[in-house]
């Protein structure tokens, strides 16, 4: 979840949260893993879904959902073929939606406080079952969503689903929790605003308002529903998920949801122990000790506890929602809590302060971050043509240091689509940008279901706008819909450019997972290359990367219409780290079966003729033996 609104909220909290800061160093159980991770990030229920309706607010019945069985064997392979090490089934906890399943037992959800007729992933309603709407049986959702968890483990991948620590469902109701696990608010005192152990903020006096809506927007798109009234009670009011302190909360607040209190009074005053100095340089074992004799608000245990559940059942990775809007304390006791069961399960954030990044890595013990901020947007403006290339090797500079734990992605549910309109309007011009981004560090690649496809999110499903594929309501996803194809999982319904763009992503990401030289050393020559050769320009980029075994050149070109002809050169430096001595080597491309130019060695540096086309990149292996 990311709201450009809620970025002033982030800073003050960033404030309360940040400790000491050490940019020149990794954390010491940083592994230096042999092969790269791709992470494939898939919208559970919108994968299966087979119906082309796409009525705006359409019900479960008009539009159609996927399921967990959806998943089976055939579709799983389809995914690791692609290149794919781990799956991210994202929107897997029972959240807050429309659709009713009170003869499940589950209460009705109302309107005026659910995001589409769906409900957003991110307003968990029990955090000990999974979404009914995933169950060929709901009655035995559970028992599903493990099948799912073996058939992904059997297929050689991973599991990753997502865990949202700030905040809850406005209604939350765990009708699952294990034996002696008390609900969210169960024993709060909620006669003050703020107690350590209480798990809301209250605001006294006032009862809960459901936001003024503007812009023509209506819940359920002003359908008549028996719960659609404007009203939902709640007495006090809570704050809302964003940090808004309003009873009546904006339209674009996080309205339907609550936020969850760490021990941080409203005034900021931290009411808990902090970490001594210098323990950005310890290991989570040394964490785990430290909070084994403190005192710690009742929040941290349960969603630590809610954690350990789910990786109890197989699940091998989390995905942590909105997670520096949380004190740092608590993920220093929360993964550290789960990398002593677990030491390898998968620990990755969304933060979006480029000022906490060192501190969520080194004191929250998060093994990865997003690199939103600083890779992603630059490379999104050089794809949309307003910047340069030039850029590229400052922004990677930046955090050369925690590199392999910035994770880097195109798209996720949250970005808009490379294809809409509003990014790119063409899924070709982002393949340089794939290229560079998988290519350029150590760190994972995340790639979001259908992005191989060129799928441009244009539907209008109900809530919020096109250019995102909606996490809101019932909708089939088009491009996706042609690969599944009546679940035969085979690409029959695919046009030749859709074949040719997910051939071009298979080759990218499987070259990826198996190259030691992307897990070694990297260096951008493109400034090199910019000085030396005037048909070098700014919509180019080159870099290399080897290991003892493998050398790498990269090169791409993000221009739509030039097409480029020229030698790009090699250091002598690279050269002879390289042992590379006078003569000419053969190369092979990884990205492309045509015969690829020669690296020629003379007086030092290397040379090799380039051929670039418009949106054309080359990853050249060089072969050792002349």
């Amino acid at each position: 979840m990311k709201k450009p609104a809620i970025l002033f909220i982030i800073s003050l909290f960033g404030l309360f949260f940040g400790c000491s800061k050490n940019n020149d160093q990794k954390s010491p159980e940083m592994k230096d893993d042999k092969h790269k991770k791709v992470i494939y990030q898939v919208f559970t229920r919108l994968f299966g879904n087979d119906n082309s309706t796409n009525k705006p607010w359409g019900t479960i019945e008009e539009n159609g959902v996927g399921k967990f069985n959806d998943f089976n064997d055939k579709a799983l392979k389809g995914i690791r073929d692609l290149g794919v090490t781990h799956i991210w089934y994202t929107g897997v906890l029972h959240h807050a939606m429309v659709t009713d399943y009170t003869a499940y037992g589950i209460s009705n959800d109302d309107p005026d406080v659910v995001k589409g007729r769906a409900g957003s992933p991110y307003a968990v309603k029990d955090y000990y079952s999974v979404d009914p709407d995933l169950a060929e049986d709901p009655a035995r959702r559970m028992e599903e969503f493990e099948a799912l968890i073996e058939r992904t483990h059997n297929q050689g991948m991973k599991v990753i689903i997502d865990i949202v620590p700030n905040h809850i469902a406005r209604k939350y109701e765990g009708l699952n929790n294990p034996e002696a696990v008390v609900d969210f608010g169960e024993n709060d005192d909620n006669s003050v605003a703020y107690k350590r152990d209480n798990n809301f903020y209250y605001i006294n006096g006032e009862s809960f308002k459901v936001p003024e809506w503007r812009d023509n927007y209506q819940p359920l798109g002003g359908e008549a529903h028996p719960l659609s009234d404007g009203k939902f009670v709640e007495n006090p009011a809570k704050w809302t998920g964003n940090g808004s302190r309003l009873a009546r909360p904006d339209q674009n607040d996080w309205y339907e949801t609550v936020k969850i209190n760490y021990g941080i009074a409203p005034d900021g005053t931290k009411d808990f122990d902090s970490l001594p100095d210098g323990y950005d340089r310890n290991d989570y074992k040394a964490h785990y000790e430290f909070w084994q004799d403190k005192n710690v608000p009742d929040s941290w245990i349960k969603f630590r506890d809610i954690a350990l559940f789910w990786l109890d059942k197989g699940v091998d990775g989390l995905r942590y929602d909105m997670a520096e809007m949380v004190p740092v304390e608590f993920w220093s006791f929360m993964n550290s809590s789960i990398k002593m069961k677990y030491p390898d399960a998968l620990l990755l954030a969304e933060v979006y302060n480029p000022s906490l990044y060192r501190d969520y890595i080194r004191l929250g013990k998060m093994d990865y971050l997003y690199d939103k901020v600083g890779f992603y947007d630059s490379i999104k403006h050089i794809v949309q043509g307003h910047g340069w290339t030039d850029h590229i090797p400052k922004v990677q500079e930046e955090v050369q240091d925690i590199e392999h734990q910035m994770l880097h992605f195109l798209e996720n549910h949250d970005e808009q689509r490379i294809a809409s309109p509003d990014f790119a309007g063409s899924a070709e011009k982002g393949k340089p940008a794939m290229v560079v981004s998988t290519t350029i560090s150590t760190s994972p690649t995340l790639l979001y279901f259908a992005q191989e496809l060129g799928e441009p999110g244009a539907e209008n499903a109900g809530f919020g706008s096109p250019t995102r594929t909606s996490i809101f309501d019932y909708v089939g996803v088009p491009s996706l819909q042609r690969w599944t194809n009546h679940k035969k999982f085979d690409g029959g319904l695919l046009s030749p450019e859709e074949i040719e763009l997910r051939s071009f992503y298979q080759k990218l990401l499987s070259f990826s997972i198996q190259s030691e030289a992307l897990m070694g050393d990297y260096r951008e020559i493109h400034y090199f290359n910019k000085d030396r050769n005037p048909s070098y320009d700014h919509r180019i980029f080159s870099f290399v990367r080897w290991s003892e075994d493998e050398h790498l050149v990269i090169v791409s070109n993000f221009d739509e219409t030039n097409h480029y002809e020229l030698d790009l050169i090699i250091p002598g430096d690279i050269i002879k780290a390289w042992g590379l001595k006078e003569g000419t080597y053969k190369m092979k491309d990884q990205l492309s079966d045509n015969l690829s130019p020669e690296l020629t060695v003379a007086e030092g540096e290397g040379k090799i003729r380039i051929d670039l086309g418009p949106f054309d990149s080359n990853i050249f292996q060089i072969q050792k033996n002349k």
